[in-house]
């Protein structure tokens, strides 16, 4: 199986090392960050430093300024922790190792920009405004971010690339120092903190025949008896108990038409800058109210839009995350499985080859893996062995 890991430009530029080291692990590709959210990582072999603090959400690219010229809404460029062409210069190191490259684009996910324009922002139903999470229906947003995948994926030398959160996100993303769990939620309620109330989702479920004022008093009420009790309700089921089925109906309607219209216009910019045989991913979860990083998506609209979808897939989660993808598609499609190999992280790098011929047989064509940058010495070792087992055993199939 075709496998990629993730990495961060700050993991290769000033660490000469990192290149045959990745490659070395039997990968053939690496998905690099071109467009990334805010974050402080740890770079546990860098010669120069242990931590990297990206401050906000940036390019890892000198912008175009003429392509961004008549845009409400432009990308902000990275301060010193990725300055200048900081992934053209680690796509090149990289790409001279052998390794394929392609770009990682992080998209409707940005504390900066809701900080700076509050107006981009999701609202909940309690008028509290998400600064970390853009409304998507918003069109100076979608604008926004049809053009920032265009430009941040097709980057040279790029053989393709994945969108991150390209759809809508919500309450729950880990925002800076997170205080949110003091109340349990399960995925019914958290879908209903991440209702939008902005003023153009307003009118979207108003042209839908749901009084916005309406609409929001009763996903007050839903989540009323919660805050005392917290809630494990989980299914599209439990949002309809919750909301009642006409209300929810509307708000998925809505809500779907818009991450779709999204979806379709990202996918059609990317490929109308870079060519036909530019691949294009998605990360994605099945479940289509499902909202953050992997975004929710219908699996037959998806895969008749983009060339495949990476899933999360770590901690016995592949059958939910790939079967539902199963008769989508074509031979051709992707369904990249992707487990997290940083035991800090929750993953479990030791059981990666069971986990991959697991996924396999559950309809994976490709495995990706979060995240080589991150990742101690002794993960990396698991992953070089278990990577080895399997192309021992694809040796033995043929």
């Amino acid at each position: 199986m075709k496998t990629s890991a993730f990495l961060y430009p700050w993991d290769v530029v000033g660490d000469p090392d990192a290149p045959a080291r990745i490659a070395d692990l039997g990968v053939r590709q690496v998905t690099l960050a071109a467009a990334y959210h805010s974050t402080r990582a740890l770079t546990p072999r860098h010669p120069r430093h242990r931590v990297v603090t990206a401050e906000h959400a940036a390019v890892l690219y000198p912008v175009d300024d003429a392509r961004w010229a008549h845009h409400e809404l432009r990308p902000y460029p990275a301060g010193a922790w990725a300055p200048g062409d900081t992934y053209g210069e680690a796509a090149t190191a990289l790409a001279d190792a052998g390794l394929d490259v392609h770009s990682w684009v992080v998209l409707a996910h940005n504390s900066r920009l809701g900080a700076e324009r509050p107006d981009t922002s999701v609202v909940n139903a309690y008028g509290d405004r998400y600064p970390w999470a853009p409304c998507i229906a918003r069109p100076a947003v979608g604008a926004y971010l049809v053009e920032l995948a265009a430009e941040a994926s097709v980057r040279p030398g790029a053989r393709g690339t994945e969108l991150e959160s390209c759809g809508w996100y919500g309450l729950a993303h880990l925002h800076a120092h997170d205080k949110i769990a003091g109340v349990g939620l399960g995925d019914a309620a958290q879908y209903l903190m991440s209702l939008c109330f902005c003023g153009v989702c307003r009118e979207g479920y108003a042209g839908l025949g749901a009084p916005p004022e309406e609409l929001a008093a009763a996903v007050r009420r839903a989540l009323g008896p919660l805050w005392a009790t917290g809630s494990a309700e989980a299914g599209w089921s439990s949002v309809e108990k919750l909301l009642g089925a006409d209300l929810a109906a509307v708000t998925a309607e809505w809500r779907g038409s818009v991450a779709r219209t999204l979806q379709e216009r990202a996918v059609a910019a990317v490929r109308a800058a870079a060519g036909p045989d530019f691949q294009v991913l998605l990360h994605a979860d099945p479940v289509s109210y499902h909202v953050g990083a992997n975004a929710g998506v219908d699996p037959a609209h998806i895969l008749g839009v983009a060339d495949g979808v990476v899933l999360p897939c770590t901690g016995g989660t592949a059958q939910a995350m790939l079967s539902p993808f199963a008769g989508h598609g074509t031979e051709a499609s992707v369904l990249a499985a992707n487990f997290t190999v940083v035991t800090g992280m929750g993953g479990n790098p030791a059981a990666l080859a069971d986990d991959a011929a697991r996924a396999k047989a559950l309809g994976a064509t490709e495995l990706r893996l979060y995240h080589a940058g991150l990742a101690s010495d002794a993960d990396l070792k698991a992953v070089t062995k278990a990577l080895s087992d399997l192309s021992d055993l694809s040796d033995l199939d043929e």
